[in-house]
């Protein structure tokens, strides 16, 4: 099991994973900056990032069903609030990393710890 931190929102570096019209209402976009998948999200107009790695099992979370806030992940079903990495229900007992995310004229950034950008 991976062991996650928060990501600090001012000290994080930012980087472009997306535009706006690739993340209209509803949408999620799975990425991977420099090896580290991330799952970025548009809820209601907000938007949100999460590591695409369950803290059960080290898979991909980001493809399972999304209810309100709450991702899950599609193995095992533990479930992951977007807005936090918090984790919701069992098998996970971890959260995953939130990341801070920025929107900058088109272009949506999310905000990823110093030693990783």
């Amino acid at each position: 099991m991976t062991l996650y931190d928060q990501i600090d929102p001012t000290t994080a570096v930012y980087v472009v994973v997306a535009t706006l019209a690739e993340l209209p209402n509803g949408a999620r976009k799975i990425v991977e900056v420099d090896g580290r998948p991330l799952a970025v999200f548009n809820i209601a107009g907000a938007l949100y990032a999460i590591a695409d790695v369950c803290s059960h099992d080290d898979g991909p979370v980001a493809e399972g069903e999304l209810d309100d806030h709450e991702i899950e992940c599609p193995r095992h079903g533990a479930r992951f609030d977007v807005r936090t990495g918090k984790v919701m229900s069992f098998p996970a007992i971890v959260n995953i990393p939130a990341y801070p995310v920025r929107v900058e004229g088109e272009n949506v950034l999310v905000g990823l710890p110093p030693t990783a950008a």
